[in-house]
């Protein structure tokens, strides 16, 4: 299967992904005045930090494949894993903020982006162990010291939303403002190789 497919099929399933998650923001109907949408602001935060999160996924994925030439039958199931778990952000994103970012609620969002963490690392493995026919991407990941900072940050904030989940939400903060920018080290690989090409 031509790689082209696969990021086809991502993006689509994505794109839904974000719908299913604005659609989880109610319209209030009792009345029309703009103190009436106050009880949306702890959903409407939780929907702009998902939206970050799908959108961080939808970039890297994006410049991961920009590095791979060749995939196969479990890069085909890795990919599929790791849009189970991304397809699993619009419910815990709406309770989270349903809930007003109560302990469990932040634990179980904690999870859920953990376990995303985890199949995007099992992803690169996956293409990276390809027969070698991935080198570009083997090089551009190297020990891949940023997914191992952040697989750690989601195991303390899952750990601290017992205690304060609002310190939680601020740990998810902190891991998407890491991988806000698209990842540098395929960045860098492609720019070297362009102006080697000049």
């Amino acid at each position: 299967m031509h790689k082209g497919r696969l990021e086809a099929f991502s993006d689509g399933v994505i794109a839904i992904i974000i719908t299913i998650m604005v659609l989880e923001i109610k319209v209030p109907h009792e009345k029309d005045h703009i103190k009436d949408l106050v009880p949306l602001i702890p959903v409407f935060i939780s929907y702009v930090l998902s939206f970050i999160y799908v959108g961080i996924y939808w970039n890297n994925h994006h410049h991961t494949f920009q590095r791979v030439r060749s995939i196969n039958g479990p890069t085909l199931w890795a990919n599929l894993h790791l849009l189970f778990w991304l397809s699993l952000i619009p419910f815990v994103t709406g309770w989270m903020g349903e809930n007003h970012f109560s302990q469990w609620t932040a634990a179980l969002y904690g999870f859920v982006l953990l376990m995303n963490g985890i199949a995007y690392s099992i992803l690169i493995n996956v293409l990276i162990r390809n027969g070698g026919k991935n080198p570009e991407l083997r090089k551009a990941i190297g020990s891949d010291t940023k997914g191992k900072i952040s697989v750690a940050l989601y195991l303390i904030a899952i750990a601290v939303s017992m205690v304060n989940s609002w310190i939680s939400f601020g740990i998810y903060i902190l891991v998407a403002m890491i991988w806000f920018v698209p990842d540098s080290r395929i960045e860098k690989t492609m720019n070297s190789e362009y102006t080697e090409t000049e």
